[in-house]
């Protein structure tokens, strides 16, 4: 089984910031990557961002230039510096990891909220 354990969510105004950490932890060999996803109720979850255990990363496109992803693969942990934030940032935010071999999955944390209000 593994394990994310999230924080950082709660209410902010719009401008602040806000960061968002994301643990894992259980059994498991190698994490490929790990990442963010956020989802509006009645919408589609979107990509925030993800990062690979190499260093690759990719944002979706509503948060370019605002939010920071990184990693520390000793720690299995996953960071969201988010800046600039606006009302349309809203969102349930979720951590994501992809898991490597030999095990592969995909798992999913419980969800944090995040505000931000005009």
């Amino acid at each position: 089984q593994v394990r994310l354990v999230e924080s950082g969510g709660g209410s902010v105004q719009a401008g602040g910031s806000l960061t968002l950490s994301c643990a894992a932890s259980g059994r498991f060999f190698s994490i490929n990557a790990m990442g963010w996803y956020r989802q509006v109720s009645g919408k589609q979850r979107e990509l925030v961002a993800t990062i690979t255990s190499g260093g690759t990363i990719n944002y979706g496109d509503s948060v370019k230039g605002r939010f920071t992803i990184s990693g520390d693969n000793a720690k299995n942990t996953v960071y969201l510096q988010m800046n600039s934030l606006k009302p349309e940032d809203t969102a349930v935010y979720y951590c994501n990891v992809l898991l490597g071999s030999p095990g592969y999955g995909t798992y999913w944390g419980q969800g944090t909220q995040v505000t931000v209000s005009s």
